[in-house]
């Protein structure tokens, strides 16, 4: 009788000894939060294997009065860019030279030439633009994850973009193919700004998105530092408690 072997995802060896340039779009409730943890993550590379991270973050979105408290941020940032603020704050405390770019993607920087993209959008159509630019592009990232989220709930998942016509067992889809409704473009985005931390906080809760990016870091760590995943992803509810994986498609 063969033995059962879990299913897994293994890191491609053209990810060994270097560092992984890393595109983070979106500065904002998820992103802000997953910069602050890859500057963790970059530490922790250089301590246990020979890959560091280089990021360049994205987003045209300033410091409001409404970002204070769930996200990382301060009073004496209002007004500033998000991502240049933050990012000058961790190459200060870490001593690294990441990028940050005020703007929008993907018209504002390129895709290719990345090893990971992260984003952290709030709308269906932002992520429509981004698969149509990968889709068109050469030399894209080989792992695109994207991170979303409501009030309470949300989900993470990381996937291998541009090779939809390629039968390679060790794919992962992507999200918009892992949620092809996100395709319909006739479906309005609601990504209506709040104007006070309490309006923010009715729409999204305190700590939704720390949860989000603990658990994307968390699979990060596993594929760049322990060379592969056992999942694709996860679905949270904060209200629930429950966390729920999203299985690597089937190898055999």
């Amino acid at each position: 009788m063969k033995p059962e072997t879990s299913n897994r995802h293994y890191l491609p060896a053209a990810f060994d000894d270097r560092a992984l340039k890393v595109l983070l779009i979106g500065c904002g409730g998820n992103g802000a939060q997953m910069l602050m943890g890859l500057a963790s993550l970059d530490t922790a590379l250089r301590a246990i294997s020979s890959r560091s991270l280089h990021v360049t973050v994205v987003d045209d979105d300033i410091v409001t009065e409404a970002n204070l408290g769930r996200q990382p941020f301060f009073r004496c940032d209002l007004g500033n860019s998000k991502a240049r603020t933050l990012t000058e704050r961790i190459n200060l405390a870490h001593g690294l030279s990441w990028k940050a770019v005020h703007g929008r993607a993907p018209s504002a920087v390129g895709l290719e030439g990345s090893d990971i993209l992260i984003t952290c959008v709030d709308t269906a159509s932002a992520r429509r633009a981004i698969g149509a630019a990968l889709a068109e592009g050469r030399n894209i990232p080989p792992y695109w994850m994207d991170l979303g989220n409501r009030a309470n709930d949300g989900q993470y998942l990381i996937g291998c973009p541009g090779r939809e016509a390629v039968k390679d067992k060790a794919r992962l889809p992507t999200v918009l193919e892992y949620f092809p409704e996100l395709a319909d473009d006739t479906v309005p985005d609601d990504n209506a700004p709040s104007c006070s931390v309490a309006e923010a906080l009715e729409r999204q809760s305190l700590f939704v998105n720390r949860v989000m990016a603990s658990h994307a870091l968390a699979l990060l760590f596993d594929l760049l530092g322990r060379g592969s995943i056992g999942h694709a992803g996860g679905f949270i509810n904060l209200a629930s408690g429950q966390a729920v994986p999203i299985p690597l498609p089937r190898n055999d």
